[in-house]
């Protein structure tokens, strides 16, 4: 019988531990991972096409392999990014390989939000100016790496980006010349 009480006991102080374990991981905050340092981009190799910042030589850029936690309500900046072959989005979205019409709701999301790929060609509801739209994830906005060829020589994305095509902006309302940076919220559809 008293086997059987200490067995039950290290069972029940296992669990706790663990539970405290879990939660302390959950609270804690995103915090930056590392910097990098700007090179300066060969001539015409950075697209500024929407604004786009191009790497400074010399800058330091802060890194993050996390994003803020996932919640029903994520707020995040939307910026603005072509997904078109030419387009100051790079090469082919991560997700499918393909590149995506500045007139489809379409978006890439930091590192940790993009979570591995695991939310690839899944969509997002993002709210902003009274509206919502739907658009689907198709690609990473890197906050782990930039300022190189990989990245169209643009520095790390913050880590609480939600970068969209053309169409997410139309669909916001937001007028043209108000287009590149807006605070939103985001949520998993």
């Amino acid at each position: 019988m008293k086997v059987t009480t200490s067995i039950a006991a290290s069972f029940v102080l296992l669990l706790i531990l663990i539970s405290a374990n879990c939660l302390c991981c959950e609270a804690q905050q995103c915090r930056p991972s590392g910097r990098i340092i700007g090179k300066k981009p060969p001539p015409g190799e950075c697209n500024q096409e929407n604004d786009s910042d191009c790497c400074v030589q010399g800058k330091s850029y802060t890194t993050y392999k996390c994003s803020p936690a996932v919640s029903s309500n994520n707020e995040a900046q939307l910026t603005l990014n072509s997904f078109e072959k030419g387009g100051d989005g790079g090469g082919p979205s991560a997700c499918d390989n393909q590149y995506h019409s500045d007139d489809t709701p379409v978006v890439a999301l930091s590192t940790g939000w993009f979570n591995n790929m695991s939310r690839c060609l899944h969509n997002i509801t993002i709210s902003a100016n009274g509206k919502s739209v739907v658009a689907m994830v198709v690609d990473e906005c890197d906050s782990t790496m930039g300022c190189d060829e990989d990245h169209d020589y643009q520095p790390p994305c913050h880590n609480n980006i939600v970068d969209a095509s053309k169409a997410v902006w139309k669909a916001l309302g937001v007028p043209q010349n108000q287009w590149g940076g807006l605070q939103i919220t985001w949520a998993d559809a």
